[in-house]
């Protein structure tokens, strides 16, 4: 039989392969849309995770005598630091029948995880490009993403078996189709337009940095089942939800209040991501100041198209960290991202202009962030190791940031470089 690890870097070829064959490299249009964005069914199954949890103790506290050993000796350490405060158990000690919440093992947590990590997803990428955001609600992408996820889950919980394994692959199944049908008939009302300026990328990047935190918290104090992580960790998801907050309120105003007199850069590419995503609506730039330079736009159009076609094995690839081959998981990645900056300098080089003299200094803008970078990620090896996922998203952070910043610096160099028009003889 086939060891868990082996069908996990199966999946990584796979579901690498099948993104990249899957995602258009066109976006659909935009349908008119009147539901409310991802992050708002983000939050409520953010809602529902939690009041699972809470449940979840209210069940071991009066079922189980507070102690959860019949579950957490089959999964390994770090689950089940359950919350132990008064108002916890005057909620335990008020609970009618608390047999019912037998459900509340492992059981729900089956079901919502899937769409948590969707919808997260969703998010980040309406806030880097809404266009290329479509293009993970096609119904190929989309259901390729949902099942490469649903199975890396049942791999995982195949690999921890216990006596609700069963039951949870069958709603994880089930949870699939779910996700995959409510998440393929959502309309989204207009996004924002995608980032063009510096400014905007580094607001994009701010703002997914933050969901990220976020996200990680969720999953350390709710998914694994340690409320009783909250009061530690509170600080840090009250500073990303402020940082996250404030965020999208700058993105909001800089996209409503676009600067009249600015005109746009003549060397800046013409990405189509980079004109106003049609479904936002009239009068809605995508921000004060002149559109980015070729720099910026081959970073924004990159980390864009890479989010996109990372969408379907971004979880294989993870679980592969700890369950497959590490150097697949690294190629897959590499593979991806390779394919992403070919994309983004199509798009770039279109409209440099110049002839080769132009795309040797964009090579060199390019060459020049991608070093900034790869020295502003190094800074990810300094923190303690915690979760992979920590050193990873700081790791992106650092080098977005710099990469970014970098590239704004070599546009401005370029434009004041670029000789002035010689005036008409008159």
């Amino acid at each position: 039989m086939i060891s868990v690890g082996a069908a996990v870097d199966l999946l990584v070829v796979v579901s690498v392969l099948g993104g990249l064959a899957l995602v258009p490299r066109r976006p659909p249009a935009a349908p008119p849309g009147t539901a409310r964005g991802p992050g708002v069914w983000l939050a409520a199954v953010v809602a529902a995770v939690y009041l699972n949890q809470v449940l979840f103790t209210v069940y071991v506290l009066r079922v189980h005598d507070g102690d959860p050993a019949f579950i957490a000796r089959y999964l390994p350490p770090g689950w089940f630091d359950l919350a132990g405060g008064d108002a916890v158990r005057a909620v335990a000690a008020a609970f009618p029948a608390p047999r019912l919440l037998a459900v509340t093992v492992l059981r729900v947590q089956a079901v919502l995880e899937l769409p948590f990590v969707v919808l997260a997803y969703l998010c980040v990428c309406r806030w880097l490009d809404p266009a290329r955001a479509r293009l993970l609600t096609t119904p190929a992408v989309l259901w390729a993403g949902c099942v490469a996820y649903s199975v890396v889950f049942g791999l995982v919980e195949w690999g921890l078996r216990n006596p609700y394994t069963v039951d949870d692959l069958v709603l994880r199944a089930v949870s699939c189709v779910a996700t995959a049908v409510l998440v393929g008939r959502w309309r989204a009302r207009p996004a924002l337009p995608a980032p063009r300026t510096a400014v905007d990328v580094l607001l994009a990047v701010a703002s997914a940095a933050a969901l990220g935190v976020i996200v990680l918290l969720v999953y350390d104090t709710a998914l694994l089942y340690n409320l009783g992580h909250v009061p530690r960790l509170l600080p840090v998801a009250v500073a990303a939800a402020a940082a996250l907050a404030g965020a999208r309120l700058l993105a909001h105003r800089r996209a409503a209040s676009p600067d009249p007199s600015a005109s746009p850069d003549p060397s800046a590419s013409p990405d189509p991501s980079a004109s106003p995503d049609p479904s936002a609506g009239p009068g809605v730039a995508a921000g004060p100041g002149p559109a980015g330079g070729p720099g910026v736009a081959t970073v924004e159009g990159g980390l864009a198209w890479f989010a996109a076609l990372f969408f379907v094995p971004a979880l294989p690839v993870r679980y592969a960290l700890d369950l497959g081959t590490l150097w697949l998981a690294v190629a897959g990645t590499a593979l991806v991202a390779g394919v992403a900056l070919v994309l983004a300098a199509r798009d770039a080089v279109a409209g440099l202009g110049g002839g080769r003299r132009a795309a040797g200094r964009w090579l060199a803008q390019l060459s020049v962030a991608a070093l900034a970078g790869c020295a502003a990620a190094s800074g990810a090896l300094l923190p303690p190791p915690t979760y992979p996922e920590v050193r990873i998203l700081l790791a992106a952070a650092l080098f977005l940031t710099a990469a970014t910043a970098t590239s704004a610096a070599t546009d401005t160099l370029r434009r004041r470089a670029r000789p002035a028009p010689a005036s008409a003889d008159r």
